[in-house]
């Protein structure tokens, strides 16, 4: 099958970024089609970042209807009341979408994520899921893996100044430039049920706080049957800790690695901050690209951060132990 060329327009209009990782790559990114579910500010920095690179197409999947709490850290949501009566957060946000970049074609599907089937997802190369159960992130990530096609799938979270970034890319292969010379690199990567199954115990003293503290959380929003993300009262940290030496007492891990502190942040679940949705949007941004285009090396499997020290961690939770008996993992410092 020959590629299909670049119009001229697209040639014209992309041709800052065309000089930065090539006509191949933006060719790629013109024919790719992405799936976001969940408009929350870090989805929406995201969704912004991929219109503006020019992919093929994207679609919103977000049937809430707007509320003060959601014009925070979205600012695709017009703060015109009159604007966004009787229209649900995903049909707002296609419609600002659509004026960043005319040729990106943009639409919204309607119904609920863990609603749709296996075929449904067919028709994607990109699959990005925001604030989700971890029932949904589990389900929609086995649903992608059954497929023949490859598909790139993400999770991401961002909650108080906190975030977390989750990657599957299967068996991945791309090309770096290692002495001057382009050389192909394969890595596999376990499926998100799979990566959080990886015992504690088995992981490096020095994994990330973050990994853990989301971990508890997840299981007890599902636990307590609480959508993701929900601001909780005072009460509901007890339970959470409760949780948290029933975790860490199965798992043989000390309790100090989940401080209190970090736990009552991550509680603070409606809360984002707008710097950090823009960051983790970005960072996210970067990875799809990567991932359609298949250079450079991605992130293998999570990505963490937390504005109150100001670094990027990545995170290879995967059950596969280094030479030196520790999972790898790598600090970005993010200025």
């Amino acid at each position: 099958m020959e590629p299909v060329e670049l119009t001229e327009q697209e040639t014209a209009i992309y041709d800052r970024q065309i000089r930065v990782w090539g006509v191949d790559a933006q060719r790629r990114l013109s024919k790719a089609h992405v799936f976001v579910s969940g408009l929350k500010g870090t989805a929406v920095e995201f969704c912004k970042n991929i219109v503006l690179a020019g992919v093929g197409s994207l679609t919103l999947n977000d049937d809430r209807m707007v509320i003060d709490e959601l014009l925070s850290a979205n600012f695709l949501i017009p703060p015109d009341e009159n604007v966004f009566i009787g229209k649900s957060v995903a049909e707002l946000c296609c419609d600002s979408l659509k004026e960043f970049n005319p040729m990106v074609h943009v639409s919204v599907q309607k119904g609920y994520l863990s609603s749709f089937d296996t075929d449904f997802f067919d028709k994607f190369d990109v699959v990005v899921i925001s604030h989700c159960s971890l029932s949904t992130k589990k389900s929609v990530n086995a649903k992608c893996r059954k497929l023949s096609k490859h598909i790139s799938f993400y999770t991401v979270d961002v909650r108080d100044s906190c975030g977390e970034i989750f990657v599957d890319l299967q068996n991945y292969t791309y090309s770096k430039k290692q002495s001057e010379e382009m050389t192909e690199c394969q890595i596999n990567y376990p499926s998100f049920e799979e990566a959080i199954n990886v015992p504690w115990a088995d992981l490096p003293k020095r994994t990330s706080k973050l990994y853990f503290a989301m971990r508890v959380i997840e299981r007890f929003e599902e636990r307590e049957g609480h959508e993701p993300g929900k601001t909780f009262n005072a009460a509901d940290l007890l339970t959470v800790q409760k949780l948290r030496k029933e975790l860490c007492d199965a798992q043989g891990l000390n309790e100090s690695q989940i401080p209190d502190n970090l736990l009552r942040r991550l509680l603070k679940g409606t809360e984002e901050f707008p710097p950090v949705c823009a960051i983790i949007g970005g960072i996210l941004g970067q990875e799809v690209i990567k991932a359609i285009s298949g250079k450079g090396d991605p992130v293998k499997n999570f990505f963490f951060f937390d504005a109150m020290d100001g670094k990027g961690i990545i995170e290879d939770i995967s059950g596969v132990k280094t030479s030196t008996g520790d999972l790898p993992s790598q600090n970005i410092e993010i200025l």
